[in-house]
């Protein structure tokens, strides 16, 4: 399925690269000054992220929101990266909704935005078309895959996992805003941003207590989950499923960091 919005290839990306600097393990642990320039096989995480981004026919524009000032200021090669791929720092807010939000700020109302983070080291163009093109009828959309697929790619990687019905799906930090309307589910999802590893509380705050036992039940699905956020906030919501492994993994801890360099060095 195709939007209007993705046939026009008018998408910004927005790359989410706010970290705890130093003190972030995996920066910790590979040495570098911040998470997003920590190298993966030669090459720094946010800068794989804006390579595959600048191959895509959709994205015209892209902001990177984060790291903070004085991290970028310490850094002259990481500037240096954001400033070669073209694309706009923006200071990063206490969140990554707020930094997400502090980036649709710049964004014209009507244009379709493309939202990820600088750990997608794995990040490919196919699921980047895939997100931007599969809007018909929807105001955002929430890039998923099914655990099945990346257990069976990867069985010894941990995932956050949510489970709807009778089966159980992984968060692709991907998130498309066809419509301006999207923008409002950005702005409520603030009561649950901390709630991440915990998919039961992220349920209750965003489709109520209904939802919540239904959920509790494995009653369930997927499609009535995201029916029950489109009437609860007034717009259409709706998931985006992946078919690529390699959607799922993100670079969280140095375990994760580890896989990444592993599947890269395997050509996977």
């Amino acid at each position: 399925m195709t939007s209007t919005a993705a046939s026009d290839r008018n998408w910004v990306a927005v790359v989410l690269a706010g970290d705890r600097g130093p003190n972030d393990p995996v920066a910790r642990a590979a040495g570098a000054r911040c998470k997003a320039m920590v190298d993966v096989a030669g090459r720094p995480l946010l800068g794989r992220v804006l390579d595959t981004l600048a191959v895509c026919d959709e994205i015209t524009e892209c902001r990177v929101v984060g790291p903070g000032a004085d991290i970028v200021a310490a850094n002259p090669a990481l500037g240096a990266l954001i400033e070669a791929a073209g694309a706009r720092w923006i200071e990063p807010g206490a969140s990554p909704v707020a930094s997400a939000l502090a980036a649709l700020d710049t964004v014209e109302p009507g244009r379709p935005v493309l939202i990820t983070t600088a750990d997608h080291a794995l990040l490919t163009p196919r699921m980047v078309a895939t997100m931007c093109r599969s809007g018909a009828g929807l105001d955002l959309g929430v890039g998923l895959i099914d655990y099945a697929r990346v257990h069976s790619a990867y069985p010894d990687s941990r995932r956050t996992t949510t489970r709807l019905g009778a089966r159980a799906f992984c968060g692709c930090n991907l998130f498309a805003l066809y419509r301006p309307a999207g923008r409002t589910l950005v702005e409520r999802w603030r009561r649950v941003e901390n709630e991440r590893k915990h998919p039961a509380r992220i349920v209750a705050g965003m489709l109520g207590w209904t939802a919540l036992a239904r959920y509790a039940l494995r009653a369930l699905p997927l499609e009535a989950a995201f029916a029950g956020l489109s009437k609860r906030h007034d717009l259409r919501a709706g998931p985006v499923l992946l078919d690529e492994p390699n959607a799922a993994i993100d670079v969280d801890s140095v375990a994760d960091l580890r896989q990444v360099e592993a599947i890269l060095r395997d050509g996977r």
